[in-house]
């Protein structure tokens, strides 16, 4: 037998190449990150790419890359030849994250195979970048305002508090007087919640309450009959301190029905969220309750907000509060025939929560444009004529806690800009007591000449 010799190959190994980026916590906004990318390989170096992914997985963005071929910053490091290990991190840093970064990212790593330089091993990895936003504004409002006073029959009444700017969602929940609010939570609003309609308090033209004492023993003002006019001060001899008259304000005295219990009010919770174009939750949460203006007159509700940005609870409160005191100003303040007359509501003696409704009438008559009453904060009288000297307006301000009234008297002068007709006051023409003393006064120096 003889021997075989045959020719002997050495044996290659394919490169191998594991790439792994390291997880990251939820970051906030602002702060400052770095991404890992951590891989191991025995091949020569060909290229390291990072991506941002975005439309969920269909779009790559190139944020970082490197390339062997144009670099010798791992040259060093690297022999084909020889089996080792190395072990490499690239890392990518964002100094101030904002909400767009937030999402997936990939790293991609390509090697040259070590039995042939032509072909490349390629492997990646892949991280979720978590951004959160603690929220940038917190309010709370009331539901359907300005809304009316009722005595005579009981309605709901809603909180909403609205948070914006937050990533996620907050956790929204609301006191009162500092406690916690224990509420059923409630899937959809209650029926009536959101129904209020501005309207008129219910007999309020015969609602004694609203009639000062001063003015009731003169008669049934608020019934049709015309505020006394004829002994009102006409014209610029009609000049005092101020035109318009100090009426103390009425409050209405509360006659609270029997559908007003002093136990303690069942709540109704409801949370809901709405995604924003720029990445952040809208959040509003309602609280909704059967309104008692015995004991919710005054009461202080928060609403509170815990989000995992924020270190601690971020809040917002309310008082609920019935309107008193309006002060109520008159421009011009020296009205004459012809002007434009504004009178405003400026403000009450108490923080008012929520908006109040403003209904101003004409006592005993109606309004200059012919209507019953004005909505509003403010009423405007076009060119009063002097008809209206003396005239009485009364402002009631009302939300679902209460409601007030105050008065104010309309004091209009003459113009002397605007001519008063062809006769004045006595039944003569206008301008014949100066023709006949011009007269006079001629005959006699035409007599002296003679």
């Amino acid at each position: 037998l003889s021997s075989l010799s045959l020719p002997f190959f050495p044996r290659t190994f394919p490169g191998y190449l594991t790439v792994s980026i390291e997880p990251l916590p939820p970051v906030v906004v602002g702060d400052a990150v770095t991404l890992k990318c951590n891989f191991k390989t025995d091949g020569k170096m060909r290229e390291i790419v990072w991506y941002r992914v975005t439309d969920g997985g269909t779009i790559k963005q190139k944020i970082f890359t490197f390339d062997a071929m144009f670099s010798t910053n791992f040259s060093q490091m690297e022999n084909y030849r020889k089996r080792e290990d190395l072990v490499y991190q690239s890392t990518v840093r964002l100094p101030e994250v904002r909400i767009s970064d937030n999402g997936p990212y990939e790293c991609h790593v390509g090697i040259y195979d070590r039995a042939t330089r032509e072909k490349v091993v390629l492997a990646s990895g892949n991280v979720f970048l978590n951004v959160m936003a603690p929220p940038t504004s917190i309010s709370v409002l009331a539901a359907d305002t300005p809304a009316p006073f009722s005595r005579y029959q009981a309605q709901n009444f809603t909180l909403v508090c609205v948070v914006s700017g937050g990533k996620p969602a907050p956790l929204v929940y609301f006191k009162r007087d500092g406690e916690p609010i224990e509420a059923t939570p409630l899937p959809e609003p209650p029926a009536g919640a959101s129904s209020w309609a501005p309207r008129s308090l219910l007999h309020r033209d015969l609602d004694d309450t609203k009639v000062p004492k001063s003015l009731a023993a003169d008669g049934e003002l608020g019934i049709g009959n015309p505020f006394p006019t004829a002994d009102a001060p006409r014209g610029l001899a009609a000049e005092r301190d101020s035109v318009t008259e100090s009426i103390p304000e009425t409050v209405v005295s509360r006659e609270f029905p029997r559908w007003v219990h002093m136990a303690e009010p069942i709540y109704y919770f409801r949370h809901t969220h709405a995604p924003v174009s720029d990445g952040t939750v809208e959040a509003r949460a309602t609280l909704t309750w059967t309104l008692n203006p015995q004991i919710d007159n005054e009461a202080l509700f928060s609403c509170e907000v815990k989000h995992p940005a924020l270190s601690m609870p971020m809040q917002s409160e309310v008082t609920l509060v019935a309107p008193k005191g309006p002060k109520i100003m008159m421009t011009p303040t020296r009205a004459r025939v012809g002007d434009t007359v504004r009178i405003l509501v400026q403000g009450f003696q108490n923080e008012v929560f929520p908006e109040p409704l403003f209904t101003w009438t004409r006592v005993g008559s109606r309004l200059l444009d012919g209507s019953a009453e004005h909505d509003g904060k403010e009423l405007v009288l076009e060119r009063v004529p002097a008809e209206l000297n003396g005239s009485m307006y009364r402002c009631t301000a009302q939300n679902p806690l209460g409601s007030t009234d105050t008065h104010t008297r309309l004091i209009v002068f003459e113009n002397p800009n605007i001519p008063r007709g062809p006769e004045d006051s006595n039944g003569s023409l206008p301008g014949h007591c100066g023709f006949r003393f011009v007269l006079a006064l001629t005959l006699t120096v035409i007599l002296e000449l003679t």
